[in-house]
């Protein structure tokens, strides 16, 4: 049943990540609507930073979350990859991202060509920790990221799709 995970199938995992066991829940909503695994938004969907919802079992257990463009600056060249969109780190479990101590701050989707992925990732830290600021958005890799900061394996990840919104032509979709 592997190869029918989203994860895997929207090539998330390889580009992105490694396979990884999820673990703890994780909600976000860009006002009414909830991201899902492939889902399209357009950036004027995508403007405002979302609400992010964490389970996990208690406040005393923090994490970080990620959002990364794994197609910039397109798909067919992803040369920047992977452009960071926001960080947000020691958000306790059960609560969501305002919790948390914003290290990059949330930039909107502006994708100028092809389909782009926006991959948000959540790692349970150890406990507390100081997470320097990247000194730029672009060529961020989250599997080093993790690794520099000690995070392991993902413990929940979700992603969802967005392109120009003007002057791509063809068919449309209206969810």
């Amino acid at each position: 049943m592997r190869e029918r995970d989203p994860l895997v199938v929207g090539r998330v995992i390889g580009d992105v990540l490694d396979q990884f066991t999820r673990t703890t829940a994780l909600r976000i909503m860009y006002g009414s609507r909830e991201v899902t695994n492939g889902r399209e938004f357009k950036p004027s969907q995508a403007v405002n930073q979302p609400r992010v919802d964490i389970g996990g079992n208690d406040l005393r257990t923090f994490y970080t979350l990620v959002l990364v463009d794994p197609d910039a600056p397109s798909p067919s060249d992803p040369h920047l990859r992977e452009y960071l969109h926001w960080l947000v780190t020691d958000i306790p479990g059960t609560t969501g991202a305002t919790f948390g101590q914003e290290v990059m701050c949330y930039e909107s989707p502006r994708p100028t060509m092809g389909i782009h992925r926006f991959v948000f990732v959540l790692f349970q830290q150890l406990g507390r920790q100081t997470v320097y600021t990247p000194g730029w958005r672009q060529n961020f890799n989250t599997r080093d990221f993790a690794e520099l900061y000690n995070l392991g394996s993902p413990v929940a990840a979700i992603y969802f799709n967005c392109q120009r919104e003007s002057g791509s032509g063809g068919r449309r979709m209206y969810l």
